[in-house]
């Protein structure tokens, strides 16, 4: 991944604000459609709805899955539509992104490759979880090493960890089976890290919470289609595109909820068997 460690120069003693969007699948035609969504279309609603927040947010995070055709024009028209907000924007890749093309038209601009983020008293970490050609997810030896010195340099900073594939079952066996496949790694260093209190990850398509010991663990809804939970195989659900909202309390304390729009702007295909 792209970029160097930064630094947000909000007062430690202030909560932090997050807006999460994840899994946009644009394209390069500003028409292009997923399972019938324009995916353009479907992004301006739920910013729609992040602007229209009385409280505002700090920052941006969007993880993976940003252009879905791999083109370096899908990446320009998020970087350009996110520079609105502006707003410091931070992304890591999905299984259908370029990663080449992402590092040379995002790297440096609007929406920024990074591997950490220092934001108030928050340690905010992004990790890589893709591996070519696969839809499932793996971190490699150099992704965990990574993260166990980005752990181990701020031991008394609250962290909130990025990734794009879910470390846990989400419960739909078809989205579970493209999983990261080594979890037990990962969580064996959060383990020795009691500073970590979130994992964050989009690829799901759908809403998710749970708690593993202090640490919230939170998967996202797409906003764009979303995926069916509980489902044995492939099955859209008829919830609407959406977005999380995180406040990050300087004692280490985690507020978060899901917001979703009011509707798709076309008729949703709900018969469709994959994409």
């Amino acid at each position: 991944m792209a970029g160097t460690s930064r630094r947000d120069n909000r007062p430690q003693d202030e909560p932090v604000r997050i807006l999460q969007i994840t899994d946009t699948h644009l394209y390069a035609d500003p028409e292009g459609r997923l399972l019938g969504q324009k995916t353009r279309q479907t992004l301006e609603l739920v910013l729609d709805l992040a602007t229209g927040a009385p409280d505002g947010f700090d920052l941006v995070l969007l993880t993976g899955d940003l252009v879905h055709d791999e083109s370096a024009e899908g990446y320009d028209y998020l970087q350009r539509r996110l520079a609105a907000l502006d707003t410091p924007c931070y992304c890591l890749p999905g299984n259908h992104d370029e990663a080449r093309v992402m590092s040379r038209v995002l790297d440096g601009n609007t929406l920024n490759l990074t591997t950490a983020v220092r934001c108030g008293a928050w340690n905010l970490v992004f990790l890589d979880s893709t591996v070519p050609g696969e839809d499932g997810g793996h971190l490699s030896a150099g992704q965990l090493a990574r993260l166990q010195n980005a752990l181990a340099q701020r031991p008394d900073d609250p962290t909130l960890i990025c990734i794009h594939h879910q470390p846990v079952p989400v419960g739909s066996a078809w989205i579970d089976t493209m999983a990261l496949d080594n979890p037990d790694d990962f969580f064996g260093i959060l383990d020795r890290h009691p500073q970590v209190r979130g994992v964050l990850w989009g690829h799901v398509h759908q809403e998710f919470y749970s708690i593993r010991g202090d640490v919230h663990l939170m998967g996202t809804p797409s906003t764009c289609i979303q995926f069916l939970p509980g489902s044995e195989e492939f099955a859209m659900d008829r919830l609407t595109p959406g977005l999380r909202w995180l406040e990050l309390r300087p004692d280490g304390r985690i507020d978060t909820r899901v917001e979703r729009v009011a509707s798709y702007p076309d008729p949703l295909k709900l018969g469709t068997g994959g994409y």
